[in-house]
């Protein structure tokens, strides 16, 4: 079990660090390199190699996940959703120093496939998944439940709830030696939240869907969690009705008087991926500065 603080080096040269653990670089000399030698903060998740999906740009709840991995350690594999966000995310890629970035819509048969076929060919296993995507067609999300159609009820549970059970399925003969599974839920699936419609019942089945999930992989040691973040601006929450005002309600109403932000839902999502919550399974956590305790 990696320990939750190691010592480290951390090395410059040539405008990036590198980081290992305190034997690996000994050798690095020459000009314009430096070694520094430090017991970590952080590092908790050092070796290992996790998949982030659900990056659109620099606001997106799932880059303020990847740049917490990448702080602590990890090794990560990103998707971008097709070419036309592909120039937003390629470049959040290189800077985290990505192994793989690789096209990915879960509605396209295959290319979930081909995604976890380059990871096994590529690093032959996986401690962490990261599920951050949810789509709903906008007629349907901005309507009553009752009058969205089987169309785009369907399509939102299989895009934002039934893709994590496939991605677990793929992940699960990645994880030899255990492993954790994230997804992002949201407090409407347990009450009911202003112009969230049919998102709510979508969610309620997320969530239910990781506690199952937990039970059937737990022998395995394969963890699984949900993550539900308040209110915050990022593409996906901005097509929501009303969303700016819904905002400042929230802003005005939650316990420590500011929203939560994409940081800190990393905070929370590198602990939960990490060693550290070996016994936190078949969870929804909330990272929303209390907005969930004031409805």
């Amino acid at each position: 079990m990696q320990p939750a603080c190691v010592p480290v080096n951390i090395h410059y040269r040539d405008g990036e660090y590198y980081i290992g653990p305190a034997a690996r670089f000994e050798a690095v000399t020459g000009k314009g390199a430096k070694t520094h030698r430090c017991e970590a903060k952080y590092m908790t998740l050092l070796g290992k190699k996790g998949l982030v999906v659900g990056i659109a740009n620099l606001d997106s709840v799932a880059y303020g996940c990847a740049k917490a991995f990448r702080r602590d350690g990890a090794e990560l594999a990103i998707t971008y959703l097709n070419a036309k966000a592909e120039p937003h995310v390629h470049p959040l890629g290189e800077e985290l120093k990505t192994a793989i970035i690789a096209p990915l819509d879960v509605r396209v048969p295959g290319q979930l496939e081909a995604v976890f076929d380059r990871v096994k060919n590529e690093w032959g296993r996986l401690d962490f998944v990261l599920h951050s995507i949810a789509f709903a067609p906008r007629d349907d999300l901005h309507g009553r439940l009752i009058d969205s159609s089987a169309e785009g009820f369907a399509m939102a549970m299989d895009v934002s709830c039934h893709s994590f059970v496939r991605m677990a399925k793929l992940a699960e003969p990645l994880m030899d030696d255990g492993g954790c599974l994230l997804t992002m839920s949201y407090y409407g699936a347990v009450k009911v939240s202003e112009n969230y419609g049919l998102m709510g019942p979508v969610k309620a089945a997320l969530e239910s869907c990781v506690r199952y999930m937990a039970a059937e992989m737990g022998p395995k040691r394969i963890r699984v969690n949900a993550v539900s973040p308040g209110p915050m601006r990022t593409r996906a929450a901005s097509g929501i009705k009303d969303f700016e005002a819904l905002m400042e309600r929230a802003a005005a109403r939650v316990p420590e008087g500011r929203l939560a932000t994409i940081e800190d839902v990393g905070n929370l999502a590198a602990f939960l991926v990490s060693d550290g919550a070996r016994s936190i399974t078949g969870n929804t956590a909330y990272v929303d500065a209390g907005y969930h305790t004031t409805s």
